[in-house]
């Protein structure tokens, strides 16, 4: 017989089914003649079929085990810097936090809940209930002096709670620590906090204005102590439409590199229809309808200043004034827009939704007092009196400072303040 011009070469190949796990242990022989010259290797290749793709999905089933691990490797990194954090948080007592970022007013806040890590937002915390525990020391103190035996009970009731606080805020620290790793679901515990926190001051400020019935209602200032997203106060009212104002302050601040937001203004459909905001390394500006002003003032030295602020809507005229003198005037800010009623007044934070959206990087630092405003512009006279705490300043008409015409939130503080006997 002649020899065949093609030799038979048995091809043995594992096929694997795809259908079913249960499958892996069904296979078949394929049997196929190829050229008598052709490489066996290549030709085994080339007719793998299913073996081929198998070693495909195993290639891959091998790099994702790879990068599984590399992952695996980083949550292990993340759990040990977390573990260290909270051993110094509990060792240190609930230090106090960082210092500020930065980002642009109006902008999206990707902060959610406070974005300084779970270590910091309990220290921020235990730095608000020793603020509270301070105050009812004072508080308790006025009481021995005056045998108030109301005030003593009240204050008792409020020393338990802020213990009760206090032993919470170590059993998260606690339950964190032997987790290590998983979600929490920290938001519903921090609204927990803040609320108890806010109710806490609620009841600490009616015991003071129990003791000191006597002082006016105006002669007081709000003490925001930490960068944070859920310490502001509020104005019970909203504002008028205005086509001129004068807003005036006193503010005293050494946060760095720059004090914050000490008031927004939102109004349906413009976060910053009103805003005074320090951000950054900027300087401080005014911004009206979003339009923006760059004001010369040098506030962050730990110092009481006065600041006026005045403003018409026609050409967008501004003056600035700090300590009752003029510092800069410009024009074209928001020219021809009124500023806008029906809209909410924060103290404390920047407003990126109507009466929220705060992020803790824009948060005021720092003590204020006697913030007013009307609906003119004040002459260079007043100005100068309200500085010099002269008896013919005028009030605001527009919004204030008065006692019964804000609320506070979060664990703000609130003491006693004579403007030019503290400033000196």
């Amino acid at each position: 017989m002649d020899r065949l011009p093609w030799k038979l070469f048995l091809l043995c190949c594992l096929a694997t089914s795809e259908s079913s796990a249960q499958d892996l242990g069904q296979t078949q022989f394929i049997c196929k003649s190829v050229p008598k010259d052709m490489d066996l290797c290549a030709a085994t290749m080339q007719n793998s079929g299913p073996a081929e793709d198998l070693k495909t999905t195993v290639m891959q089933l091998r790099e994702t085990v790879l990068q599984q691990k590399e992952t695996i490797m980083n949550q292990k990194e993340t759990i040990k810097e977390l573990t260290s954090k909270l051993s110094r948080c509990e060792s240190q007592s609930f230090p106090a936090a960082a210092g500020p970022g930065g980002r642009r007013p109006g902008a999206k806040n990707t902060m959610g809940d406070i974005s300084r890590g779970t270590a910091e937002t309990l220290a921020q915390l235990g730095h608000t209930l020793q603020t509270l525990k301070q105050r009812l020391e004072n508080l308790e103190q006025y009481s021995r002096g005056n045998n108030t035996v109301q005030a003593n009970s009240l204050k008792d009731l409020l020393q338990n709670k802020i213990d009760d606080m206090e032993k919470q805020v170590l059993s998260r620290v606690n339950t964190l620590e032997e987790a290590k790793s998983g979600s929490r679901n920290d938001s519903e515990q921090r609204n927990r906090v803040e609320s108890t926190l806010t109710s806490l001051h609620h009841r600490i400020t009616d015991l003071e204005k129990g003791g000191k019935e006597n002082r006016p209602t105006d002669k007081f200032q709000l003490t925001f102590p930490l960068r944070t997203n859920y310490m502001y106060a509020k104005a019970k009212r909203t504002l008028p439409e205005m086509y001129s104002f004068t807003v005036c302050l006193w503010i005293k601040s050494s946060a760095s590199p720059a004090v914050g937001t000490p008031f927004s203004y939102a109004v349906p459909g413009q976060a910053n229809e009103l805003v005074l905001i320090e951000w950054g390394n900027n300087p401080m500006e005014i911004l009206i309808n979003d339009k923006v002003a760059k004001l010369p003032f040098l506030i962050n030295d730990g110092k009481w200043h006065h600041l006026c602020i005045t403003w018409t809507t026609r050409d967008g005229m501004w003056e600035a004034f700090q300590d009752g003198v003029m510092r800069g005037s410009g024009e074209n800010l928001a020219p021809y827009h009124p500023v806008k009623p029906e809209g909410v007044l924060v103290l404390g934070q920047e407003q990126d939704t109507l009466g929220g959206g705060f992020d803790a990087t824009q948060a005021f630092v720092g003590e204020l007092a006697n913030l007013n405003m009307w609906n003119r512009k004040l002459s260079i006279t007043e100005i100068y009196n309200l500085a010099t705490c002269n008896s013919k300043a005028p009030a605001g008409n527009v919004f204030s400072w008065m006692e019964s015409n804000i609320e506070i939130f979060g664990g703000a503080t609130k003491w006693a303040f004579e403007p030019c006997r503290s400033a000196n």
